[in-house]
């Protein structure tokens, strides 16, 4: 009887661990993990005193202006982690939270994030609790900060005075040969992981997963690596009015498209080292613009953690 109700309950975890490695030796499977950060192991030591906390966050919103449209779900997960050697120890505390926005959630997020009115209604964000995290942090990383980090500030003030950092963009995914900057994609591709996309505390666990991993072709630490690109200097160079015909000149050279929706302008955009722009201006000057016309190109500087301003 006992091992009937064994064989009921399936596979124990050494039996899966078998059957995965018989399945990675023919070299025709890739098996996926759920991410479980509660049975990381390196989640789980004592952090020293010296150790400063982040918070890797996510929101789902109603749309995509800040101005108008709402925070409707609210993702952190704060984490110890040493500023010097970017080694992370354990994550401190937790927060998930629904608010309701006032008005319908447009039918396509409902699509996207399975949040309906009924689970919003009449929820409110913890605003003390939140805030708390916000004065215990050193540090916010999301996964394209300049689309949450609007949000955010606008909901709680009290993390504009917060240094913010990015997974998307300050992170070189084109050198470790990495197609798509998706963060389901990059737990794929660094680790075989997989999350609940879109859902905000499932998107800010993956964030944190996701810095706990390797780079795939250079191997560097993905934390270590992003923290110092976040004390970098970055230009951010936006091609507007490039001639529709150098388009795939300018996706080779590792720009990307936007659509002004999210902040900055309708054109094509590379992030380059402060240092590097003179030499990317003379690029565009010779190989996109006509006769070397330079002047539309509209330029931001990022200092330390993503801070951006347009140059003068």
């Amino acid at each position: 009887m006992k091992g009937a109700k064994k064989r009921e309950s399936g596979m124990n975890a050494l039996e899966i661990e078998v059957a995965i490695a018989a399945l990675h030796s023919t070299g025709d499977y890739l098996v996926l993990r759920r991410l479980n950060l509660a049975r990381d192991s390196r989640l789980a030591r004592k952090a020293p005193e010296r150790c400063h906390v982040a918070l890797c966050l996510d929101t789902e919103t109603t749309g995509l202006d800040y101005r108008r449209d709402k925070v409707i779900e609210l993702g952190i997960v704060a984490f110890e982690f040493d500023p010097e050697t970017g080694e992370i120890f354990r994550i401190s505390e937790r927060y998930s939270g629904f608010e309701d926005p006032g008005f319908p959630i447009p039918a396509e997020v409902v699509e996207i994030t399975g949040i309906s009115d009924e689970m919003v209604r009449g929820q409110a964000f913890d605003d003390a609790f939140v805030n708390l995290l916000a004065q215990k942090s050193h540090l916010v990383i999301a996964h394209n900060a300049a689309f949450d980090r609007k949000f955010v500030e606008a909901r709680f003030p009290a993390f504009a005075k917060l240094p913010w950092a990015c997974t998307v963009s300050q992170i070189d995914w084109g050198t470790e040969r990495v197609s798509s900057r998706t963060l389901e994609y990059l737990l794929f591709k660094t680790a075989s992981l997989t999350i609940n996309a879109h859902r905000a505390l499932d998107d800010a666990e993956g964030v944190l997963g996701l810095l706990l991993e390797r780079l795939p072709v250079t191997g560097a630490p993905i934390f270590r690596t992003l923290l110092k690109r976040a004390h970098e200097v970055t230009s951010r160079l936006y091609a507007v009015s490039a001639p529709f015909d150098k388009k795939d000149l300018l996706k080779d050279r590792g720009y990307r498209w936007s659509d002004g929706s999210q902040g900055g302008s309708k054109a094509w955009w590379r992030d380059v080292p402060a240092e590097a722009e003179p030499e990317e201006l003379a690029y565009l000057a010779s190989e996109i613009y006509p006769r070397g016309n330079t002047s539309a190109v509209q330029i931001m500087r990022c200092d330390a953690y993503a801070r951006f301003s347009v140059r003068e």
